[in-house]
């Protein structure tokens, strides 16, 4: 019996690297709004999350689509890039919080404290690119 951990598949480990990705969502006038985030994304889950301040343009978006708002999250690095399509929520309770906060400080940093955060989840639908996570 191994006790070695298997490596990662690239696109796994493409979404677990240090980047800055983008978030697209749509303003309540129709026009696509594209910021940068710190992204983290479970490939079993198919969860992509997004932390932010509660108030910020991105959370209003999403909350203003109301249920089923379509959003992408993407990252490049060279030739390499994938965006992930799907369907996002907001979510303030505090257990969903943690979790996110969880996640971004694995892959990124501790986020600095913010007593307003929320998190915009995304369920995926759809994964393009070069470098998919396993299961696309």
């Amino acid at each position: 019996m191994s006790t070695t951990t298997q490596p990662l598949a690239d696109g796994d480990a493409f979404w677990q690297e240090r980047r800055v990705c983008f978030l697209t969502t749509q303003r309540p006038d129709g026009t696509p709004h594209l910021a940068p985030v710190g992204v983290t994304y479970d490939p079993e889950t198919r969860i992509a999350r997004v932390i932010s301040d509660g108030g910020s343009r991105k959370v209003r978006n999403v909350r203003a689509a109301g249920p089923g708002a379509v959003v992408a999250v993407g990252q490049v690095d060279g030739r390499r890039w994938c965006t992930l399509e799907g369907t996002a929520v907001v979510k303030d309770d505090p257990e969903s919080v943690a979790e996110a906060e969880r996640r971004y400080t694995e892959r990124y940093k501790p986020p600095r404290v913010n007593p307003n955060r929320v998190v915009i989840e995304i369920t995926v639908t759809r994964a393009m690119g070069t470098t998919k996570p396993s299961g696309w």
